[in-house]
């Protein structure tokens, strides 16, 4: 599809007290001290800022290896767009089946045709890395789970994850089921684009069946959650193959990062590398917020549909990302907007994208999305907005 530039530059002059500026954190990690080794004990591991997605650290990060639990982040990150389009509500039932109760590994022990909803599920997924609950859920959303699965790698390559293939949606042991560092960190930030998750992935302990005689203990598989500040997600993993993983977020004075590490020896070294990564994050870097999830920034006209005009709204938040001590001013905004825009087109659909410049040199670059449906319009509302305008012009 054809895009036109529409030319609105609007120079943000950020007051923030900071030094001479010395450029902007590049995206690739040519800045970073080649020295400084974050991950010790790690096959693999990558550091990277959220709202940019800037890589702040790597080692090995495109090796395939296997994700065991973190896999569950794809999973979860099809559950929030589900529950976001409205597809799934959070109070609505869903039923075991016989292949979901069947499922061994870290479980919440549900039982053939038991009913739980979905926040229970989502709760059993996020904290107690149920693989019943997981597959309760993909069933639900995909009719099986095996449909399930082929959701997930279309997610994978719509989000242009190379090295990435889902055998199944819980991380047990299975052939050519694989992805990365940088994959899951991907995953990872796509995922908390939904606030809603750390509600989920951000508790410590909680309890199912509440009010049964089956009351059953949910304790995080993330100790980190509780013993370091600003962690509130995202997923652990083990298996005797995969060694111990963790995608770890935490946030600090409105910087979010991710940290991942993939093959680690022991759970104390997953967690005191995943610890010495953000530690550096916080301590080198800041985030300078500039727009939230679903903002509004343009009003856009809409071809043949039952709305005239709909909202480009931002896709993600939007922030910029300096080393501590750098300034930025002059920051420039161009809109960059699809030439024709025709109906139907369904809430989430892309519209044009934001780009923030410094000088010629791109800083960041997102997507702007349709913020509701806009129906094809009947060939009567046409006829009456062609006639409608006629007399405009008349006048």
């Amino acid at each position: 599809m054809q895009m036109r530039t529409v030319k609105i530059f609007l120079s943000f002059i950020l007051l923030f007290t900071m030094l001479a500026p010395t450029g902007f954190a590049e995206e690739k990690n040519d800045n970073i001290e080649n020295k400084v080794e974050l991950a010790d004990d790690a096959q693999s591991a990558i550091l990277i800022e959220r709202d940019t997605g800037t890589v702040l650290y790597e080692k090995a990060a495109d090796k395939k290896l296997p994700p065991a639990s973190m896999t569950k982040i794809m999973t979860m990150l099809l559950i929030m767009e589900a529950l976001d389009e409205g597809k799934i509500k959070l109070d609505e039932k869903v039923r075991t089946s016989e292949y979901a109760a069947s499922m061994g590994g870290s479980q919440i022990f549900l039982e053939p045709g038991e009913e739980m909803t979905v926040d229970e599920l989502l709760r059993g997924i996020a904290i107690a890395s149920g693989n019943d609950a997981t597959v309760a859920m993909a069933e639900h959303i995909a009719g099986s789970n095996e449909a399930f699965v082929e959701m997930m790698n279309k997610k994978a390559k719509e989000l242009g994850l190379k090295n990435t293939n889902f055998k199944n949606a819980t991380g047990l042991p299975a052939e050519d089921h694989y992805s990365t560092a940088r994959d899951m960190a991907i995953m990872s930030k796509e995922l908390l684009k939904y606030d809603l998750i750390t509600k989920y992935t951000g508790v410590y302990e909680d309890y199912l069946r509440e009010n049964t005689d089956k009351k059953f203990w949910l304790v995080n598989t993330n100790r980190l959650v509780k013993f370091y500040p600003g962690v509130d997600g995202v997923k652990t993993g083990y298996t005797s193959e995969a060694k111990y993983c963790l995608s770890a977020t935490a946030k600090k004075d409105g910087m979010r990062v991710i940290a991942v590490v993939m093959g680690a020896s022991t759970p104390k070294d997953r967690n005191r590398q995943i610890t010495k990564m953000l530690d550096y994050a916080f301590s080198q870097y800041k985030t300078h917020p500039m727009y939230e999830r679903n903002q509004p920034i343009a009003k856009v006209k809409v071809s043949k549909g039952d709305k005239s005009s709909i909202n480009a709204v931002t896709s993600e938040p939007i922030s910029l990302l300096t080393k501590k001590g750098e300034n930025i001013d002059n920051i420039k905004q161009e809109l960059v907007i699809h030439e024709e825009i025709k109906a139907p087109i369904q809430k989430g659909d892309e519209l044009g994208k934001l780009i923030l410049k410094k000088g010629d040199k791109i800083v960041v670059e997102s997507p702007l999305v349709a913020d509701k449906d806009v129906k094809a319009a009947s060939w009567w509302k046409l006829f009456k907005r062609m006639m409608g305008d006629f007399v405009k012009i008349s006048e």
